[in-house]
Order: structure tokens, then C-alpha cells, then sequence
């Protein structure tokens, strides 16, 4: 890793090439000797085991390590290359074209205006519809009081007025009795005459 820090950029390639073939001929290794430790004696086994598992850490942090360093080479020479693009560019006034699409968001904008005064128009509609109701709803209950007043001119008091409907609800039962004995005496004169 020393190396890759000090090599220059012709050689950096080769380096890293090296450094990451060295990584995976260690990674083969160690799988080898994962296999070997499972063979060793149970009391050696563990011992065995826990030195392979941290030559992995080891070697997982060499891996990390290099790629880190990949990566900051890589945005350093990212970082160059957009240096030297605005550097050598020549900028030149804007162009004859700098017209800006309205016509869409006019159109919006007018469309949102008529949607505006319409709704407007059916609050206001909504308005004059409640007041008239108000109005009539002024109109009718004059018109009951004067009806009451009229009422009680003609001296009909309530027990009258409830006597006058409790008397045409008991009319009308013996209207539909009547009705019904009517239909059941013609019934049995037709069956004992036929």
C-alpha cells in the first residue's frame, strides 16, 4: 500500500493490478486454510479457526483500503479532468434565442381566472337562492298567523278544531268498515244465488 501512495500515475495501474492480484491469491489461501483448520484436532480446531477468521479481517480491511484509495484516485482525476474542461472553454455570449415558453402558463393562468369568476358567480347564485328562501320562509309565516288570527276570529277554539279531526279519523275507519261489509254482502248474495 506504501507503493500505491508513492507511484506515479504510469505506474499506478500496475500497482494497484498487483496489489489487488496479491488480495485474491491471499483470499485462495486462506479458503485452504479454513478447509485445513476444520481438519486439525478439536482441541487446535478453535484456535485454528479464530487466526484464519482474522487473517480475513485483515485481508477484508486491505480490501477496503485499496478500494478507498481507488475511489479518491478516481474523483481526483474527475476533479482534474472538469478543471481543464472549464479552463480551455471559450464562452461566448448568450444566444440570439432566449425566448422563454409562455404561452402554456398564460393559457393556465387564464383558464384558473375564468374557473375563478365562475365559482364567484355560483357562490353569488347560492346567495340570492337563500335569501329568496328567507324571503318566502317570511312570507309563509305570515301567512300562518294571519290564518290563525282568522281562526280564532271565527271563534273555533282548539278543542273544537281537535274534535273536527278526531271525529274525520273516525269517519274514515267507518267508511272503510262500511266499505268492507258492503263487498262481503254482495260476495255472498253472488255465491248463493249463482
Amino acid at each position: 500500500m506504501g507503493r500505491l501512495e508513492t507511484a506515479d500515475k504510469q505506474s499506478l495501474h500496475l500497482v494497484e493490478n498487483e496489489i489487488q492480484a496479491s488480495i485474491d491469491q491471499i483470499f485462495s489461501h486462506l479458503e485452504r486454510l479454513e478447509i485445513l483448520s476444520s481438519k486439525e484436532p478439536p482441541n487446535k480446531r478453535e484456535n485454528a479457526k479464530l487466526r484464519v477468521d482474522q487473517l480475513k479481517y485483515d485481508v477484508q480491511h486491505l480490501q477496503t483500503a485499496l478500494r478507498n484509495f481507488q475511489h479518491r484516485r478516481y474523483a481526483r482525476e474527475q476533479q482534474e479532468r472538469q478543471r481543464e474542461e472549464l479552463l480551455s472553454r471559450t464562452f461566448t455570449t448568450n444566444d440570439s434565442d432566449t425566448t422563454i415558453p409562455m404561452d402554456s402558463s398564460l393559457h393556465f393562468n387564464s383558464s384558473l381566472q375564468k374557473i375563478h369568476h365562475g365559482m364567484d358567480d355560483l357562490i353569488g347564485g347560492g346567495h340570492s337562492i337563500l335569501d329568496g328562501l328567507r324571503a318566502q320562509r317570511l312570507t309563509l309565516k305570515g301567512t300562518q298567523k294571519k290564518i290563525l288570527d282568522i281562526a280564532n276570529m271565527l271563534g273555533l277554539s282548539n278543542t273544537v278544531m281537535r274534535l273536527t279531526e278526531k271525529r274525520a279519523f273516525q269517519d274514515k275507519y267507518f267508511m272503510i268498515g262500511g266499505m268492507l261489509l258492503t263487498c262481503v254482502v254482495m260476495f255472498l248474495v253472488v255465491q248463493y244465488l249463482t
